[in-house]
């Protein structure tokens, strides 16, 4: 089974929790909190490549919601801090991915809201030098 990097205890969590469920031949999880407005080291933010047989005859949507349930409780708490609130997933057969469609694709940036953004920082401590 391929897991490409080590992670903390959410990761690692949302790796047993898809394994457990799902019986992956491959998966494949990455941590993406640091290209999004959360302290460094959290583990908020994830995309997975899961690649199993029982995906067999699913369509696509059925299979990322087997995906969501198995972590749904990482996801619930993911609302409130302290849990995943953000899963892109790719899920697919062996079939699927013996033809390549189990790659995992680069990700671009966070497109906006970002407090790391120092640009955006620097509008926000304008606009409030502005107010008052």
């Amino acid at each position: 089974m391929l897991v490409r990097a080590q992670h903390g205890p959410i990761g690692q969590s949302v790796l047993a929790k898809l394994t457990a469920a799902l019986a992956p031949s491959s998966i494949e999880l990455e941590n993406e909190s640091h290209r999004h407005s959360v302290p460094p080291g959290s583990e908020t933010h994830f995309k997975v490549v899961v690649v199993s047989d029982v995906f067999e005859g699913v369509p696509l949507v059925k299979r990322h919601r087997m995906v969501n349930e198995a972590v749904a409780d990482l996801l619930a708490a993911g609302r409130g801090g302290g849990g995943v609130h953000a899963l892109s997933i790719k899920a697919r057969t062996p079939a699927q991915a013996a033809k390549g469609g189990a790659t995992m694709q680069s990700t671009p940036g966070c497109k906006g809201g970002s407090k790391a953004d120092d640009e955006a920082a620097a509008r926000a401590a304008a606009a409030a030098a502005d107010r008052g």
